[in-house]
């Protein structure tokens, strides 16, 4: 009998449900990871216990109400929650998305007979060992993702699982069943009825998979990002998830990752698409800013200077370059004095974590520009680390000093605090307070 280790809390739910008569196990994905050797974020329960059951047999200051329409009841055990859903069927889905009405049944494998894929329809408990009516081991064993049933079927009753399959299959690197993939691509435009925030979660699930790249499956992206074109510009499109999946598969990329998959509609073209699919205004000025700095083709305004290699955006997307994305604050193709002066220009405009994003983008889009880039990056965290001078208000002096100095206030005293941070970053004045004023006393009699 297959045995799989349970988290403590939810052994002990189990067992007090057990011992109240009622069938439970853990179900879905807590199982899955388990036989995976992985461990699980959450442990999801399923029982036979009415929702009012449950809720009487552990009291309602340990219970959360959740879903009760739905069955589920949220269960606090030892600091952590845990959803405890009663086994249920699913009538239809009028809106493509949600059951119009669920229906309570005493039998486990009735439940996981609507779930999705089969390595997410089996249940476990300690007492019966593995249930699994669909073969979501041996599919685990084949590294395969399958619908349960009949696909169609599925993704029919809720569009989403559509790309629940490519986020799934992305995270572990498995393969698609051909019969689950042919109805995914042909139900693709099911997805107009699923809500902006639930899409944009599973896209930014998926692009934090370990390669993503060729599980963006272009007859659904076309739906879910059409400004892409990715059935009509298939060379492109490949190359953007070559690009992707150079990229570094952490938490913090996945902002870095989407400027990637958006690097052909532009900086405007970027927003437009990021405000459709609701992403938070953090997330899309974070995306929007390196779009904006990684625009200029291979790297070439963090490196101070044209490398030849300029690749120019669509033309939809226009060819200029705006002054605005010059991050070293000089004209496009003036060389820059040193790396430390790059670094430094580019923390007096974005935070750390930006410009790492920034160029682990360019180092993606152009691997020849790996080696600068990377030394580009290393100088950054050092000057952040040395709390180095990159702004005005890291100044050993304010307009306040300057004042009492006698510089007058007005415009005069920015464009004199803006010169006095130029003479510290390029090492021409130490950041001293004495050394600030009299450098300010000879900028204000010029």
């Amino acid at each position: 009998m297959t045995t799989i280790k349970l988290d403590p809390g939810a052994a002990l739910l189990l067992d007090a449900l057990h011992g109240a008569g009622h069938a439970a196990y853990a179900v879905g994905g807590c199982v899955r990871d388990s036989l995976l050797g992985q461990a699980p974020h959450d442990w999801d329960l399923c029982t036979s216990a009415r929702p009012e059951q449950v809720m009487a047999l552990f009291g309602e200051e340990k219970c959360i109400p959740t879903g009760l329409q739905h069955g589920t009841v949220t269960v606090k055990q030892g600091g952590r929650l845990y959803e405890t859903t009663t086994f249920r069927t699913e009538g239809a889905y009028s809106d493509g998305r949600h059951p119009d009405a669920v229906c309570f049944v005493p039998d486990v494998r009735e439940d996981l007979a609507r779930r999705d894929f089969t390595i997410n329809a089996m249940a476990y408990s300690a007492e019966e060992g593995l249930i699994d009516p669909f073969g979501g081991r041996d599919d685990l064993a084949a590294h395969l993702v399958r619908a349960v049933g009949e696909p169609e079927r599925r993704f029919e009753e809720d569009a989403l699982r559509i790309l629940r399959l490519y986020r799934f299959a992305a995270r572990f690197g498995f393969a698609i069943d051909p019969a689950t993939g042919a109805a995914a691509r042909a139900l693709g435009p099911h997805l107009d009825c699923v809500s902006a925030e639930r899409i944009q979660e599973e896209l930014l699930k998926l692009l934090a998979a370990p390669r993503p790249g060729s599980y963006l499956e272009p007859a659904v992206l076309a739906v879910v990002l059409p400004e892409l074109e990715p059935e009509k510009q298939p060379e492109r499109f490949a190359e953007l998830c070559r690009t992707i999946d150079r990229i570094e598969p952490t938490a913090e990329n996945v902002p870095t990752r989407l400027a990637a998959l958006l690097w052909p509609l532009g900086e405007a073209g970027a927003r437009k698409a990021l405000r459709k699919l609701k992403c938070s205004n953090a997330l899309t000025d974070e995306v929007t800013a390196l779009e904006r700095e990684a625009g200029g083709g291979a790297g070439s305004f963090l490196l101070g200077h044209e490398s030849g290699h300029s690749i120019a955006r669509p033309i939809a997307c226009g060819n200029r370059v705006p002054p605005q994305r010059t991050v070293l604050g000089e004209t496009p193709g003036t060389p820059n004095t040193t790396l430390t002066v790059q670094a430094k220009r580019l923390l007096g405009r974005y935070e750390l974590p930006t410009i790492q994003r920034l160029t682990a983008l360019c180092s993606a889009r152009h691997p020849e520009q790996t080696g600068a880039l990377a030394a580009l990056r290393a100088e950054a965290e050092q000057l952040t680390a040395e709390n180095a001078c990159c702004r005005v208000s890291q100044l050993a002096v304010n307009g306040r000093d300057l004042m009492a100095a006698g510089v007058r206030p007005g415009p005069g005293l920015r464009q004199v605090l803006n010169a006095l941070l130029e003479a510290v970053i390029t090492g021409q004045t130490p950041n001293e307070k004495d050394a600030l004023l009299a450098a300010a006393a000879q900028f204000s009699a010029s």
